[in-house]
């Protein structure tokens, strides 16, 4: 049994994994300033905590701690990461800081932080047919506006911190991960839970259609939760400290993951064109240097994921 802190145990992803841990027999520690909203935690202790405020007691949680998971952030979708940058900033810095600073006092034995793919330079991203993205395309930086940048401060303190202080760390940069138990409304879900509430609303209302951001051509990838989770795991076990990519490097455009979704839903709607934020223009995952180095590739299909996904949608806009 290994004794371990999530921070940002009650959000989507850092839920999905305090459960995964807690069944594979470690101790679990969450920290957020919330509960999981959809489902009661799995991890042995929740503790309420404003991870912005340093302090003895913040700094006594990691005294015998084994492994840190470090999930917490102020993020959303594009809807909420467009608009407020200075705040994004500030508070995930200070998050950032607090907890690689109790780490490296308390001498964990792992740390792992999990970036994002925003990080990547925003002018290799301008064409809807732009590369996939590998890890050394970061430098020069010319990250996303506000979270792109924090994140990608954060990766370099962890790299510091290593070198200086001996943390044993891990970096790994997301690629739009998705599924149930996500954020689906009220401004900070991504795209794939917020596609899913349109169609699911205008199935309920016997409405033909559903709004789209833009024209609609921009790409992403996405990646399915439970493969996320296992790759989370395998690099914590790598030992592997370098920044790594983690999504599938299957190019999907919003177009093409709404007929998705409608599929899903048995339906076929019309797509009315808004403005609406956007991003950058096209983002991939190269898996290569990840395939390498874990042996991971994912495994559940968008098809799949999105099928569940709109499943637990549906139900929750039903409830």
């Amino acid at each position: 049994m290994r004794k371990v802190i999530v921070t940002g145990a009650g959000g989507f992803i850092g839920h999905h994994l305090a459960k995964s841990l807690k069944s594979k027999g470690n101790y679990v520690i969450g920290i957020d300033l919330k509960k999981p909203e959809f489902e009661a935690t799995k991890a042995d202790k929740f503790i309420i905590y404003d991870i912005r405020e340093k302090s003895k007691t913040w700094e006594d949680l990691f005294k015998g701690i084994d492994d840190v998971w470090a999930l917490a952030a102020d993020m959303g979708g594009m809807g909420f990461i467009s608009y407020n940058h200075a705040t994004i900033m500030k508070n995930n810095v200070t998050i950032n800081m607090n907890t690689l600073e109790a780490a490296s006092k308390a001498k964990v034995k792992r740390y792992l932080y999990t970036s994002s793919a925003c990080i990547y330079p925003v002018n290799l991203q301008e064409d809807v047919d732009s590369p996939p993205l590998t890890e050394d395309m970061a430098y020069p930086a010319n990250p996303q506006h506000g979270y792109g940048w924090e994140k990608l401060f954060t990766e370099k303190l962890c790299e510091y911190y290593r070198e200086e202080f001996g943390l044993d760390t891990r970096i790994v940069r997301f690629h739009n991960t998705y599924g149930p138990l996500g954020a689906w409304r009220g401004g900070r879900e991504k795209a794939p839970a917020a596609l899913c509430r349109k169609v699911a609303e205008a199935v309920k209302k016997g409405e033909d259609h559903i709004d789209i951001w833009g024209d609609g051509e921009q790409t992403r990838s996405f990646c399915y939760i439970d493969d996320t989770i296992k790759g989370l795991d395998l690099l914590m076990e790598s030992g592997y400290t370098k920044p790594l990519n983690m999504g599938r490097d299957e190019m999907v455009s919003i177009n093409e993951l709404a007929d998705v979704i409608m599929k899903a839903a048995g339906v076929k709607l019309k797509k009315v064109y808004v403005s609406g934020p956007q991003g950058v223009r096209s983002r991939n995952s190269d898996n290569s240097l990840c395939k390498k180095i874990l042996g991971w590739t994912p495994e559940i299909s968008l098809e799949a994921g999105i099928a569940k996904t709109y499943k637990w949608v549906k139900e929750e806009l039903g409830a």
